[in-house]
This record gives structure tokens, sequence and C-alpha cells, in this order.
């Protein structure tokens, strides 16, 4: 069961690995304005679930606290994603947004049932120094003038390590509430760019295709995997490989054209790799073990 949850909570990493690709090829919607489209769309394969199965609607029956934490994770990891990005340099501010594997990692220790050991956090800052490497090809540097954006960029990761710790002690609740979440950072979301930005539509057929394949898998699907996967899998070792996803769209980027080949790729490639690897030795050993055992 929990090899299971650990790889479907790692489908949900190939799926985020996707969402630059197709935010590129989205054309130049304004960021609240997709993220209301995008999620309005995530929510239906919900939607229609519960259409065919009226019965499941009574699974939405949970606690304020689930309702507030599943919301303020879902809507204010991007509000704030968001915020980060207009106030300080993207690659600064993505840097920092990703400490959350990391922060996921650490706080694991203070779940039930979990204890934390040094290669979980020698595997995690590994992914962290591979993510160092595929953000910095071009240089980094902090800057006082953005002091906004990169508290906004650390709230980010300590709002989405929040949520997904907080996921784990709700492991009674079902999946289907994430339909809910969707619907309403959707809402939000358009709240939010009624306010403040401008309205621009896709431009062809291709651009309204990635619209919806963003909807459909990073940033509808793959919540729904999240949040299986890290109430039944190995959260400490979801954490970790957490950090695949800058690698993969990466690699997905330079594949499609839209970003050239680095010597850092290969050395982020072994970082994380190997970070994910050394996070999973308790698990990878077990089954060694067990593999390795006598049948009766």
């Amino acid at each position: 069961m929990k090899v299971r949850g650990t790889l479907i909570g790692f489908t949900a990493i190939l799926m985020w690995s996707l969402l630059a690709l197709m935010t590129a090829a989205s054309g130049k919607m304004p960021p609240f304005q997709l993220s209301a489209i995008t999620f309005a769309i995530g929510s239906l394969p919900g939607l229609l679930l519960f259409a065919a199965r009226p019965q499941r609607l009574k699974l939405l029956r949970q606690p304020p606290k689930v309702w507030v934490t599943g919301i303020a994770g879902l809507f204010g990891y991007h509000f704030l994603y968001f915020t980060a990005l207009r106030n300080a340099p993207a690659v600064e501010a993505g840097l920092i947004a990703y400490l959350w594997p990391l922060f996921i990692v650490v706080g694991s220790a203070l779940l039930p049932g979990e204890r934390l050991r040094w290669h979980h956090v020698a595997g995690a800052l590994a992914g962290l120094a591979g993510t160092v490497a595929i953000v910095s090809r071009n240089g980094i540097s902090f800057d006082d003038q953005y002091a906004l954006g990169y508290g906004a960029a650390f709230l980010c990761a300590f709002t989405w390590s929040g949520y997904s710790l907080l996921t784990r002690s709700f492991d009674r609740v079902s999946t289907d509430v994430v339909t809910g979440f969707c619907l309403a950072t959707s809402l939000l979301s358009f709240v939010c760019h009624l306010a403040l930005e401008t309205t621009v539509w896709p431009a062809d057929a291709g651009q309204w295709l990635a619209v919806v394949g963003l909807g459909l898998l990073p940033v509808g699907t793959a919540f729904y995997a999240w949040d299986y996967g890290v109430k039944n899998g190995d959260i400490q070792i979801i954490g970790a490989a957490s950090y695949a996803a800058p690698l993969l769209s990466t690699l997905i980027l330079v594949a499609s054209g839209f970003a050239e080949p680095d010597w850092r790729i290969l050395l982020a490639c072994l970082l994380i790799t190997g970070g994910a690897v050394l996070a999973a030795r308790d698990m990878l050993v077990s089954r060694r073990r067990r593999d390795a055992a006598p049948a009766e």
C-alpha cells in the first residue's frame, strides 16, 4: 500500500514537470486568469464522478479545518507564487519557492509514525543542490529591493509544505474533496483576475489545447495524485523526489526547443536522481530483504 501510494504521488511530480512547457505554449494569458480556467477544468473529473455516483457527494462533508487547509494550500500557494514572480526575478523567486520539498522532508519528523533519518535530509539537500544547478544557468543574484518577492516565495514554500504535511494527518479524508479545493481556487483566482489583471484569451487552437492540457494534468489530476500520495505513501521519499520536477521540466523544454542543453543539466540529473535514491534507502533495502527472504 505504501509503495503504491508513493508511486502515485510521484505521478504528480511527473505531471508538474509539464507545467513550464504547457504554460509557455498557452500564450500570454495572465496568471490568475490562467489559474481560474485551469482549476475549473481540473475540477471536471471530480464533478463527473459525482454526477455518475451522487452518493459520493457525502464525502464532501468535512470539518472546516479540512476545507481551510485545502483551499489555503492550493489557492494560497498560487497566490503567493504569482506575487513572488511579480515582485522578484523569476530565477531567485523560483529557487526560494522550491524549498518546499526540503521543508516536507524535515517537517515529516513531526508526523505520527514517521522517523527522520540522515539520508532523508541528505537526499533532499542533494535535490536542492540539483535544482540550484538548473535554475542558476544564467546566474543568480539576491537583491534587497526584491525583499517582498523573496518573502512571498518563502511563504509560498512554507504554504505548500504545510498543506502537504497537514494533508497527511487527514488520511481518512477522501481525495474527492480535492474537487472542492479546485473549484474554490478557481473562484478565488477569478476574483483576483478581475481585480488585478486584464483579460487575454488564447490566440489559436494550439494555445487553447495547452490550457486544457494544463487543467487536465499539472493543474488537475496532479493534485488528486498528490493528495493520495502524501496520505498513503512515504512522504519523505515523495518530498525528496519532488526535486525531479524542475529537472524533468528543463529536459522537456530542451527536447521541445524552448531551452538550450547545458552541462548543468547533467549535474542536476546526477544530484537529483542520487538524492531521490538516497532518500528512498529504507524502502529499497526493505524490499531487497523481502525479495531475498526464503519462501516458507
